[in-house]
């Protein structure tokens, strides 16, 4: 496995092979690898010739109050990770590489950025997408991967992809949970023993709401408050959002038709945490 740290390499290597005709995945990260990560990197390697991994903890998607210098790092244990994995290039550049000094554009999804996570954290989505594009533009893969758990990040790379003709396709992989059901996520690691036994009511509530359209509820207003009250029954959860909303604009939807996202965030004491389920008629 390679590792890169400048643009000019990786740019060099993924064009030399795409000019062969080979096909390279990508797999954007902010390391703390863990084995959600894993099964991305792992629908790369099946589905590509080679693949690219970066870890670049981007500043620009952290709000001023956020956890952008405590958040997790263990580059030795990623690197491990990665190649064990199969990956062919590890990009981990410095933030100056990626922001130079007098660096002044970004880029803006409108609108589906508002939305849930967008709602509360202000210009964070604006911060991915200018992040993606970048690395997009610096390792031109043929397909990248992305997790259903970051649901609306997902939801709002596939829009800029379009919207802007970016010349990839955008795969979304399903969630992996520990065998708990908590959804894998690199902040878990600052989770306490008693805050991780309340984390479980995450996936309790969304278990529940999925039996209940399973048994015929459609109202997202009778579901919401169904999800909301296991969460709060638990002492050490601050509920921040419970929305049900359609699969691709992420408008609110007031009944389920036949597809839609029930999303969830919360606090559990200073750590937030996000998790989602499609719900299927």
């Amino acid at each position: 496995m390679k590792i890169f740290t400048t643009i000019d390499e990786i740019r060099a290597w993924s064009n030399e092979h795409k000019r062969g005709g080979k096909t390279v995945g990508f797999v954007p990260t902010m390391g703390y690898l863990h084995r959600g990560h894993v099964s991305l990197i792992e629908a790369s390697v099946e589905e590509n010739n080679y693949t690219i991994v970066s870890i670049f903890v981007n500043p620009t998607q952290f709000g001023p109050n956020e956890d952008l210098d405590k958040y997790p790092r263990d580059i030795t244990k990623d690197t491990e990770t990665t190649k064990n994995a199969g990956v062919d290039v590890l990009f981990v550049p410095l933030v100056n590489e990626i922001y130079p000094k007098d660096y002044s554009t970004f880029v803006n999804v409108e609108e589906i950025s508002d939305y849930l996570c967008g709602s509360t954290r202000l210009n964070h989505f604006k911060g991915v997408a200018t992040v993606v594009t970048k690395l997009f533009n610096i390792c031109n893969p043929t397909k990248a991967y992305f997790g259903q758990k970051d649901y609306q990040q997902a939801v709002v790379i596939q829009r800029m992809v379009r919207d802007l003709n970016m010349d990839l396709t955008v795969v979304v992989c399903p969630i992996v949970r520990e065998a708990d059901g908590l959804a894998m996520s690199s902040r878990n690691v600052y989770l306490s023993h008693e805050e991780r036994a309340q984390s479980l009511s995450i996936n309790i509530s969304l278990k529940m709401a999925s039996k209940l359209v399973d048994l015929g509820e459609r109202n997202t207003v009778n579901l919401i408050e169904k999800v909301t009250s296991i969460l709060e029954e638990s002492d050490l959860i601050s509920v921040e959002y419970v929305e049900v909303v359609d699969v691709k604009s992420l408008h609110r939807v007031d009944k389920i038709e036949s597809r839609a996202v029930l999303a969830i965030a919360v606090k559990i004491g200073s750590t937030r945490l996000i998790d989602n389920i499609i719900l299927e008629v």
